[in-house]
């Protein structure tokens, strides 16, 4: 199905742009004749219909034309994160049971090695760069893509794995065109929209809410290698950029490093998850962006619920999917009333279009799916009307003396602290008030953590005071910018405690 469509809008619009980066732009056809070229290639390495690819690259025109490859051979793509190392890295290729792997050539001179060392030598195909990757394909022999069920397997993604083994995500080429088709319709896109994508391809955001909207409409993706706030608007202007997906701190920072009103640019829309009230104001305010908050995951659709051109209320993530039922569980899967918090549950309305299951982990998914529901673990809202509010993962709210508290809201106020220029708050164990909150604060001129305290106190309430402050050089963060809270989770000599008596503090 994936492949088909860029097939489809490559015989109807074939120069149409389709992808741009700092090396060239790519028209529909030039994608598809290199899909098909690459697909030509891992076949006569061997890969058939169903085997498992791996790509692990940074963001390039070349990653895209692998992407595709995999889709048209109807193979299985697993996009990995360039980042793992050792025993995650090698968890994660035998667990999806990879057959080659195509990777740059800088992961290949880092990492590749460490897979030997653990038992799994495997056929390698390298991405040099963008230019010479591609230019080796022009002129090769081309297999025609196959014709695939909208049900079968096209990506394996793994879940962060924070509190465990990661679990493979398996998703059908049907989830990604309905996500794609979903997105078109909610924001309104049409063919001269150009999407800036930033965030890592290895993660569902690019794929299932930049590269499938855009294709299903015939528009474009500028695609950047990371995200950089000092450079956005820039990049914006450079290529024309009509709109950006967002996720975790991404529309914070960018508030916080740009204070000033930034108007100059072609970008009317942005979309994804992660936006606190305070920023969502100013992003539309200062930059005259419409923010369409939603919420999702991996795996279900990636954008569950959305704010869309036609209906939409601030502060919420919009309303569910007319293809995904959406509903709030207590812990009894029991359904609570119209603005009672809960688990956020779901179901979908027609197949494909959530995950299909955790791949070699049956338990794992049936523990999922439990009441014919797939249980989120996002804790949130329903209003009368439908609207979702996320009140955040059940794992990371902090559970203080009977308060249930976001950190999201805490460090909301934190960024606006001046000297601040980033911060993450978590929960500490407690031996009598179940939990503690501990703020990570990265700023300019050092921290004072009674200049803190003070600043907080006069806007939050007093069960929402951090009793621990910590000075830190940066938030230790994933590639998307979500932060990975657990490894702030610790008390030491480096951590200033508000309850300690004064003649102790450090």
């Amino acid at each position: 199905m994936i492949a088909a469509l860029l097939e489809a809008e490559a015989a109807r619009n074939p120069e149409r742009a389709f992808i741009a980066t700092d090396v060239g732009t790519y028209g529909y056809a030039t994608m598809a004749r290199f899909a098909r070229c690459f697909a030509a290639e891992l076949a006569e390495l061997g890969i058939e219909r169903g085997d498992r690819v791996a790509l692990i690259a940074d963001n390039s025109a070349a990653f895209v034309v692998a992407w595709f490859a995999c889709a048209a051979l109807g193979a299985v793509a697993v996009t990995l994160n360039t980042q793992l190392v050792g025993d995650g890295l090698s968890y994660a290729v035998r667990q999806s049971d990879v057959k080659l792997i195509v990777a740059d050539r800088s992961w290949i001179d880092a990492k590749f090695a460490a897979l030997n060392v653990h038992g799994l030598e495997l056929p390698l195909v390298p991405i040099e760069d963008e230019a010479r990757f591609l230019e080796r394909l022009t002129g090769g022999r081309e297999r025609e893509p196959v014709a695939v069920r909208p049900d079968e397997a096209f990506s394996i993604l793994f879940t962060s794995g924070t509190t465990g083994r990661p679990k493979g995500v398996v998703n059908g080429h049907g989830a990604y065109v309905a996500t794609g088709r979903a997105m078109v319709r909610a924001l309104g896109l049409h063919p001269e929209d150009r999407i800036m994508a930033f965030l890592p391809f290895f993660h569902v955001n690019p794929q299932m809410m930049a590269l499938m909207p855009a294709l299903c409409i015939g528009a474009s993706v500028a695609l950047r290698p990371r995200f950089s706030a000092g450079t956005f608007f820039e990049d914006a202007r450079r290529f024309g950029a009509t709109g950006f997906t967002y996720v975790g701190t991404v529309l914070s920072i960018l508030a916080a490093r740009h204070p000033h009103e930034q108007r100059d640019h072609a970008l009317r829309f942005c979309y994804g998850g992660g936006a606190p009230l305070d920023v969502w104001t100013a992003i539309e305010r200062r930059f005259g962006v419409r923010v369409y908050e939603a919420w999702g995951m991996t795996e279900a659709g990636c954008v569950t619920t959305a704010n869309t051109v036609d209906d939409y209320r601030f502060g919420t993530c919009g309303r569910a999917r007319a293809d995904i039922e959406v509903r709030i569980f207590d812990p009894d899967d029991v359904e609570v009333t119209p603005g009672t918090p809960g688990e956020i549950v779901v179901r979908p309305r027609s197949p494909g279009v959530i995950l299909s299951g955790y791949y070699k982990q049956p338990d794992a998914y049936a523990a999922a799916v439990r009441n014919l529901w797939f249980h989120t673990g996002d804790c949130g809202s329903l209003d009368a009307d439908g609207f979702l509010s996320f009140l955040g993962r059940y794992k990371e709210l902090i559970r203080r003396g009977g308060e249930m508290i976001s950190p999201v809201e805490i460090e909301t106020v934190l960024r606006t602290m001046p000297g601040v220029a980033d911060c993450a708050v978590v929960g500490v164990p407690d031996a009598i008030m179940g939990e503690e909150i501990k703020a990570a604060i990265v700023a300019d001129a050092g921290v004072d953590p009674d200049a803190v305290w003070a600043f907080l106190a006069a806007r939050v309430a007093p069960f929402m005071l951090p009793r621990y402050v910590e000075a830190v050089t940066a938030i230790p963060k994933t590639e998307t910018e979500k932060i990975q809270r657990h490894k702030l989770q610790y008390l030491d000599e480096r951590v200033r405690d508000r309850a300690a008596p004064q003649s102790s503090r450090p």
